[in-house]
């Protein structure tokens, strides 16, 4: 990068006020929160249903975490969650490529995750090596471990619907995976008043930038990549 770019965007970054966007963005959910243990839940939760039109996204993650967190805890809630009792509380909600079951798959997948390993926290540092380039190696085995769980009790059947696998998408199939990013960005990137910092053991060196079409244009524009496509290897460079 051109010494003379960086310092302009280095200054835009100073300049604006990215707290008072807070409320615009699905970032809003996981600051609802205090607790690391429910924030990077409510992270994941938001960062997963955070397409299309925020005006209609919105409100189906305000709904599911107002009844997830409706007695206090949101990680209390998952980790009791029992799909013959608690199912029905979602009944009805969904959004767009997700139907009400893959809503529900979502939080059985995040329970099966903090059952096994505590924490989403955990989970990923056990596929994180601070060795490698960047977090390709540790979102693809995080993807894999969520995509591998088995879902029959969901579905009535075995392995995950297209909806599902939208929440999960995978570097190594060349995806952006801008959700994903931007959920670990709001994971690790310093306590800014912004982004939280609480997976503190990954450096933010290593995260890969949030890419949707827009995104690209801007870098492309501003010579940030010689790559012509929109995908993981794009927003790696």
């Amino acid at each position: 990068m051109h010494p003379k770019l960086k310092e302009t965007l280095d200054r835009f970054y100073r300049e604006y006020n990215l707290k008072s966007r807070i409320e615009h963005d699905p970032i809003e959910f996981p600051h609802r929160y205090k607790k690391p243990e429910d924030i990077e839940i409510a992270g994941l939760i938001a960062s997963s249903l955070a397409y299309g039109k925020v005006s209609l996204f919105k409100p189906v993650i305000n709904k599911i975490l107002s009844i997830a967190s409706s007695n206090g805890s949101l990680r209390e809630f998952i980790i009791n969650f029992e799909l013959s009792k608690d199912s029905k509380l979602f009944s009805g909600i969904k959004y767009r490529f997700n139907s009400e079951k893959e809503i529900i798959g979502l939080i059985y997948s995040i329970k099966s995750a903090l059952i096994e390993y505590g924490s989403l926290k955990k989970l990923f540092y056990s596929f994180y090596n601070s060795g490698d380039k960047n977090i390709t190696n540790a979102l693809t085995s995080f993807v894999k471990y969520f995509i591998s769980l088995d879902m029959f009790a969901v579905y009535g059947k075995k392995g995950h619907t297209v909806g599902m696998k939208q929440f999960f998408p995978s570097p190594a199939e060349g995806s952006a995976c801008k959700r994903l990013n931007l959920y670990l960005r709001w994971m690790v990137r310093s306590d800014d008043g912004v982004d939280f910092g609480i997976w503190n053991k990954i450096l933010p060196s290593k995260l890969i930038i949030p890419l949707d079409t827009h995104m690209a244009r801007i870098c492309t524009h501003l010579g940030l990549t010689h790559y012509k496509t929109t995908g993981w290897k794009m927003g790696a460079d």
